[in-house]
């Protein structure tokens, strides 16, 4: 089978049901639709329609062949586009929500750095610990730590083995120590953070896979994870983040992650998630691989920078 032509023309002459109008349709001449057929039938050794005077239907073959012939026209013709679409400048508006940390110190330079290569592209970004309603809010697209909550959601993974870890500064292990274990956290000034009503104060920990929870408390208690990360940054306690929103403080030193016995929190994947596959445009297409990349390069950063510690 080699032309292409002779494919849209059977789908057409199927979907109009006669070859007059499938003529009309396509701009061709009925002579030339029937020529076609006859090729195509002959190419694959079936009968395709069933013809009178004044019907025309598809023979079994024929509609089992239709199916196939439809789904692979389809893959074709968007293979096709994307093609076109990663030659063409990339425009349009990104409505994107995020977490207050990741955005504020993550995301803007990764933005800066995505929007200086496509100039053409508006981005309107709400930041904000609590999770963006992507039905009834001008949001098209969410940065969300852990597992959607909504199974029709689309989710695309950008860190699928991010954790949270606990974490201090060096000047809060130099006057208190660090826990050895996780009952030892009970001892510590713990930075609580939370979302909408939500404060958490019960930490899960996995270990063997077997999971356990602590009760932890502490004087300071925010829903604003930017501010939980400064107030550790600057020793007012133990806090437990995202691996992913500290990775900078580690590598510079402003943070030290902790080792409680082996125990380490359940994965916490970060994803790009929308409502709708037809979102996935080809800009959100190419926002979607700059953020794979730029974490890619800032956990690898982070492993290089482990390595050089302990030679």
């Amino acid at each position: 089978m080699k032309n292409l032509h002779d494919l849209r023309i059977f789908c057409e002459t199927a979907q109009q049901g006669s070859l007059s109008a499938c003529a009309r349709k396509m701009d061709l001449s009925p002579a030339v639709v029937s020529a076609s057929l006859k090729r195509l039938e002959a190419d694959l050794g079936v009968l395709l329609f069933i013809r009178s005077t004044r019907n025309l239907r598809l023979t079994q073959k024929g509609e089992q062949f239709l199916r196939h012939c439809t789904d692979a026209l389809a893959i074709l013709d968007e293979a096709t586009t994307q093609m076109h679409s990663e030659d063409a400048e990339l425009s349009g508006v990104i409505q994107l929500s995020a977490p207050s940390d990741l955005g504020r110190n993550l995301l803007l330079p990764w933005l800066d750095e995505f929007m200086a290569l496509h100039q053409k592209l508006e981005i309107r970004l709400q930041l904000s610990d609590s999770p963006a309603d992507l039905y009834s809010q001008p949001v098209d697209l969410a940065l969300r730590y852990g597992k959607p909550k909504d199974s029709g959601f689309i989710a695309i993974p950008i860190a699928p083995d991010n954790v949270p870890v606990l974490c201090a500064s060096p000047s809060y292990i130099e006057h208190f120590g660090s826990p050895k274990t996780l009952q030892e956290l009970t001892q510590h000034n713990c930075l609580c953070h939370g979302h909408n009503d939500t404060l958490h104060t019960r930490w899960v920990f996995n270990k063997d896979n077997k999971n356990t929870s602590i009760d932890v408390t502490g004087n300071r208690q925010c829903k604003d994870g930017d501010i939980t990360r400064k107030w550790a940054i600057a020793g007012k306690g133990i806090a437990r983040k995202s691996h992913l929103d500290i990775v900078q403080d580690l590598i510079q030193g402003r943070l030290i992650e902790l080792d409680v016995d082996g125990w380490q929190g359940e994965t916490f994947p970060l994803n790009l998630i929308c409502a709708e596959r037809r979102l996935l445009s080809p800009a959100v297409n190419a926002f979607k691989i700059h953020l794979q990349q730029k974490v890619a390069a800032l956990l690898t950063q982070l492993g290089r920078n482990k390595l050089t510690t302990k030679a």
